[in-house]
């Protein structure tokens, strides 16, 4: 399967370098380009691309309106948003997950966790950077909780659903969980499932807002 890829960055000399990395794969080519968030979701509308590549900051509407707007949009139901910036504010992270992105990387990441990322949420799994994932964590962890772990949407969970809910907020792929709980990762992928039917998520990035919002992080 080809993954098929838009770019959305302001900067020309940005998207190109980033199209001459991803075409030159077996599995992954770029059907189009933005310089801003209007002109990213028009693209997506035409073009329904696998992975979004969305710079945060561009002119006009930005990153992140332009990820809320094409995750808002059921026809792009199966389009995956991968955050690119040269930011790593906390804010920035935590909004651009709540506003449906699928993962976040920085732009001085290596090319070839570049090239694993865009497939790691072709494939469906949430992706952040290992630095964005600790600021995250601190974050949420060294001050007051954001809601009550045992509020009506979590009390759905059973004990294991909850304990899956936060490793993946730790940022742990099925086969991490799998590993440590000493199960097979169809079982992790059964209770991930689970989880996000319950909770009424999109995808594993929710389940990270999820879990930070309502603190159940803390007990991972």
């Amino acid at each position: 399967m080809t993954i098929r890829v838009v770019l959305a960055d302001d900067q020309a000399l940005v998207r190109a370098g980033f199209r001459l990395l991803l075409d030159s794969t077996d599995d992954i080519v770029v059907v189009g380009e933005a310089g801003d968030g209007d002109a990213a979701v028009a693209l997506v509308a035409e073009t329904r691309p696998d992975v979004v590549l969305m710079d945060i900051r561009m002119p006009g509407t930005d990153g992140l309106e332009a990820t809320r707007r094409i995750t808002d949009d059921p026809a792009s139901v199966d389009v995956k948003v991968l955050i690119l910036t040269t930011f790593e504010l906390d804010e920035y992270v935590f909004e651009a997950l709540r506003s449906g992105a699928s993962g976040f990387l920085v732009k001085h990441t290596e090319p070839e966790e570049l090239l694993r990322a865009v497939r790691v949420v072709a494939g469906g799994e949430a992706l952040l950077s290992p630095s964005v994932t600790r600021r995250l964590i601190h974050a949420f962890t060294s001050r007051p909780s954001h809601g009550d772990a045992s509020s009506a949407a979590l009390a759905l969970l059973t004990e294991r659903e909850r304990d899956v809910v936060a490793l993946v907020a730790h940022g742990m792929s099925n086969d991490d969980i799998a590993e440590q709980w000493f199960v097979s990762p169809a079982t992790v992928r059964t209770h991930v499932s689970r989880a996000m039917t319950k909770l009424d998520a999109r995808d594993r990035a929710q389940l990270v807002v999820i879990a930070y919002q309502n603190g159940l992080v803390q007990n991972a």
